[in-house]
């Protein structure tokens, strides 16, 4: 129900005591709370990680990791792939739009005022002078926030604001990561075609070895059958091999959005094979960590927006009070001589009181308290989830850690059986059979090295992403987001 008090004031000191009747209630009413859910829920944070953390050798900071590999190429690449990736683009779109939810919701904290102009020029009435009229007025409108609802929309505007600028830098972590695996898996993929080359030619020496041999009479058909076939499967290896480069390099292609052959240009380029990455900090408390999470800081602040939520839908039980006011001038000149008229006034004074509606506004308020349930079990499932990560990340890089001096020393051992057994075989001295188990040996355990090398800059590439990818909550809100150019319809 709404009661309007339709007031027309025209001297300045006989302003209505219903309208002071009406401020003082409002001023009564705004101090009524809309009791609030928690806006803040404990995250049920472990006190401590229960795998080593890395602290090898010099540590950088974890928002220069990527500048501290010193592979230009990789530089590139990261930021082709952020400006390529749908995902940044859309929540820098979502970002926009919580700011334009920021501005509205911050405007209906103040009045608003709209001026009007107007002027013509005519005959109004049978014999009457033609006359020129002008007019220029003020409108304004107020609606008073009695319980507090407009300020809670506005404090779930900002929140939604700092959410939406979390998940930009998230999805921009989450790009860098995706981009960074790709180009190393490429870069592992070409050390294992080049140890495929090698391996190729060194069966196809064989080969043609051993067709001499059989042609001096030192060597068996069946030997050079075997050489052969041995032969022929390096060679399909290597192909295999060359072809999942390719695949890689056109995924590197779809992240990056460049040119294929600039790509490849710039691939080709020699550099440092499988350098360690070099070792970031991770601090020992989990919930330190996990604050640093741009998605645990965006699932915090969607709770802050939920809550909001429950408050507006309470606030919809309560009285609403708006005020409305305007002010005008009238210039009317006709036959040379010119009328002035000015006027204004404030009101209507406008009430609106929520009497009955079946049990629609309780409802809304059981489907908001619903949703910040959800948003709460949302959170705490994302801080289990940032634990699970980080914890997997640290037991991968120990594990790969461990195991890359044993298998180092393995490659080194296979590597020198093969040379004495290839030196064997060419002498005489050791049979076919057991030079390509010696080969079979040997590539096995290259290969296996390359593969951990790989694994092991997964797991940076894990943590770095699992520990939030150097992210700061309060830097970022400071970070300029390069606006979305829009659609025209």
């Amino acid at each position: 129900m709404k009661i309007f008090i339709p007031i027309t004031v025209h001297k300045p000191h006989a302003l209505p005591w219903a309208v002071l009747g009406a401020v003082l209630a409002a001023l009564c009413l705004s101090g009524c709370a809309l009791g609030l859910p928690p806006t803040q829920v404990p995250s049920q944070v472990s006190t401590q990680w229960h795998a080593p953390l890395p602290h090898e050798g010099q540590l950088v900071q974890m928002r220069d990791w990527w500048k501290a590999q010193q592979d230009p190429l990789l530089l590139d690449l990261l930021d082709a792939a952020q400006d390529a990736s749908p995902s940044v683009a859309q929540a820098a779109a979502r970002l926009q739009s919580a700011r334009a939810n920021q501005a509205t919701a911050q405007a209906a904290l103040v009045p608003r005022v709209d001026a009007s102009l107007a002027t013509s020029r005519g005959q109004t009435q049978p014999l009457t002078p033609v006359a020129t009229t002008s007019s220029a007025g003020l409108q304004a409108s107020w609606e008073i926030d009695l319980v507090g609802a407009n300020r809670v929309a506005s404090e779930a505007a900002n929140a939604q604001v700092q959410s939406g600028q979390a998940q930009w830098h998230d999805a921009r972590v989450a790009v860098a990561a995706e981009l960074a695996n790709s180009y190393f898996a490429w870069r592992a993929c070409k050390r294992l075609a080049q140890t495929a080359q090698r391996d190729a030619a060194s069966r196809q020496e064989t080969a043609r070895l051993t067709e001499l041999l059989l042609r001096a009479g030192l060597a068996r058909a069946g030997d050079l059958a075997l050489a052969q076939a041995s032969a022929a499967d390096g060679r399909s290896r290597q192909s295999q091999q060359t072809a999942q480069c390719d695949v890689a390099l056109k995924g590197l292609v779809a992240l990056t959005a460049w040119e294929e052959g600039a790509l490849r240009q710039r691939l080709a380029r020699p550099v440092a094979s499988a350098p360690d990455l070099p070792s970031f900090a991770v601090t020992a408390l989990p919930a330190q960590t996990i604050s640093q999470r741009p998605d645990v800081f965006a699932a915090e602040r969607d709770v802050v927006v939920a809550s909001a939520a429950v408050g507006s839908a309470r606030a919809q039980q309560w009285p609403r009070l708006t005020l409305s006011g305007s002010i005008g001038g009238l210039r009317y000149s006709a036959l040379g001589v010119d009328s002035d008229l000015t006027t204004w006034s404030l009101g209507p004074l406008a009430l609106n009181l929520p009497i009955f509606d079946a049990g629609q506004r309780a409802a809304n308020v059981d489907l908001a308290q619903a949703n910040y349930t959800q948003s709460v079990v949302a959170y705490r499932a994302k801080v289990r989830n940032a634990v699970r990560e980080v914890e997997e990340a640290l037991v991968n890089l120990q594990s790969t850690q461990a195991r890359s001096a044993d298998a180092a020393l393995a490659l080194g051992g296979y590597s020198q059986a093969l040379e004495l057994g290839t030196l064997r075989y060419r002498q005489g001295m050791a049979n076919l059979l057991e030079l390509e188990d010696a080969r079979r040996l040997a590539l096995a355990a290259e290969s296996a090295l390359a593969t951990l090398q790989l694994d092991r800059q997964r797991a940076w590439v894990a943590l770095y992403r699992a520990a939030g990818g150097g992210w700061d909550a309060q830097e970022a809100q400071t970070t300029v987001v390069p606006p979305v150019p829009l659609l025209a319809p």
